[in-house]
């Protein structure tokens, strides 16, 4: 199975909500030999296992999660299924779903039972074949590549005034200003959905809030007797705000240092530098507000990157790949050029091409990266053909960054409470 967690934003590019998209088979083989999906054979629900294996908490502060539901999962034990915290599920139907008695009976009981319900793909000309299900709905997503939003948006809320809109593949800044310009007079979108928000310049917060837990932990390190680099460079690992601070300063110290891991910049900067700049530089910063979007992006992406270090059979570049992920949005982090930011912070001329050129042993891994976040199923199935990787193992992959950055949450909240 592949899955991936997809955000969505508010007018102010702040995460609101989380979407869950999944797909069982790989569809490039399918398509290649006439295969199809098997669903039936499916007794649970995909995007479940992914909101267990990371948390509802981790997902963040009452945000809604939208997991999608066919008309086979639609009938599947979803009540006993779904994770803690099903006020904050909202079912995504598809239009596999049909508006006739039964399946509109079943959503009624699912909407009785505490779980919101969303519909997607709805046209303007299928309001009246859907309006049993409308009627049901808290939420209709509406692509503005395929549907006339000026046109659509005013029949839809004529109709179903308390309904929320969500306008999804909002893949540029310029189509998010044009929505918002757009809203100021049709009354506005609640949520978007898309990859606008990781283009420079779009990233909402341009300060990076590092995890408190990390700034605690480092504080520990640092301030034993003759401390270990590595163990410092491990705790500076698990911050994107820390790493680029670091390797920024390292830079500025040495000439062509072409770092190549978290561990050489702590080593190059020495015991006594490396203390100085963490009990000054850091301290006051523990203080700092939760993690972005955009820094969880970059630090799941670095370990997601890492984790595919054996499936690639490059174990031996585990450690690049780490900086590789974490540094493929540098460009938005530091709402700068790419090659600007990666200067700044002096990477290997192999994590470079990676990034910028999309070439070297570090590129695949990348590409396979950007359109697994983006849910480009398509693509990701050809891409495992072509490298050779089993489905499984990727996934794995990806899950084990989200327990992974779930878990440093949940070290930055005890330590909070202590």
């Amino acid at each position: 199975m592949l899955a991936a967690i997809l955000p969505l934003f508010d007018d102010h590019v702040g995460v609101q909500a989380y979407s869950v998209f999944s797909q069982r088979e790989n569809s490039f083989l399918n398509s290649m030999y006439g295969g199809a999906a098997a669903f039936d054979d499916n007794t649970s629900i995909e995007g479940f296992e992914v909101i267990q294996s990371m948390g509802v908490d981790t997902l963040a502060d009452g945000h809604n999660i939208f997991v999608p539901i066919n008309n086979v999962s639609l009938f599947l034990d979803i009540e006993g299924q779904a994770p803690e915290g099903r006020e904050k599920i909202i079912l995504l139907l598809d239009t596999t779903i049909p508006a006739d008695e039964r399946f509109v009976e079943r959503v009624s009981k699912l909407k009785m039972e505490g779980f919101q319900v969303a519909l997607r793909d709805i046209s303007i000309h299928q309001i009246g074949d859907y309006r049993s299900l409308l009627d049901l709905a808290d939420y209709l997503f509406l692509d503005h590549h395929k549907v006339n939003i000026e046109k659509a948006k005013g029949p839809f809320m004529r109709f179903f005034p308390d309904m929320k809109l969500v306008a999804v593949n909002v893949d540029s800044q310029w189509e998010f200003r044009k929505l918002l310009d757009m809203g100021q007079f049709l009354g506005g979108f609640d949520l978007y959905e898309g990859d606008f928000f990781r283009r420079p310049a779009s990233a909402g917060d341009k300060e990076l809030a590092p995890l408190k837990i990390t700034y605690l932990d480092l504080l520990k390190v640092v301030n034993q007797p003759d401390f270990d680099l590595a163990d410092a460079a491990d705790v500076i690992g698990k911050d994107t705000a820390l790493v680029i601070s670091l390797l920024e300063m390292v830079n500025r110290m040495t000439v062509n240092s072409n770092i190549s891991s978290i561990r050489h910049a702590a080593a190059m900067m020495g015991q006594k530098e490396l203390k100085r700049w963490i009990n000054t530089a850091v301290t006051k910063e523990l203080c700092s507000d939760k993690p972005s979007e955009i820094m969880r992006s970059s630090l799941i992406r670095g370990r997601f990157a890492e984790n595919l270090a054996k499936p690639f059979k490059i174990e031996d570049k585990s450690t690049e790949l780490f900086l590789m992920g974490m540094f493929s949005l540098l460009d938005v982090i530091l709402d700068k050029p790419m090659d600007e930011a990666l200067h700044g912070v002096s990477v290997t001329q192999e994590i470079e091409d990676a990034i910028m050129k999309r070439q070297g042993d570090l590129a695949p891994v990348l590409t396979l990266i950007i359109e697994y976040e983006t849910a480009s199923w398509q693509e990701v199935s050809r891409q495992l053909v072509l490298q050779n990787l089993d489905m499984d193992d990727v996934y794995e992959a990806y899950l084990e960054a989200l327990r992974w950055y779930r878990a440093l949450l949940h070290e930055a909240a005890q330590a909070a409470e202590s």
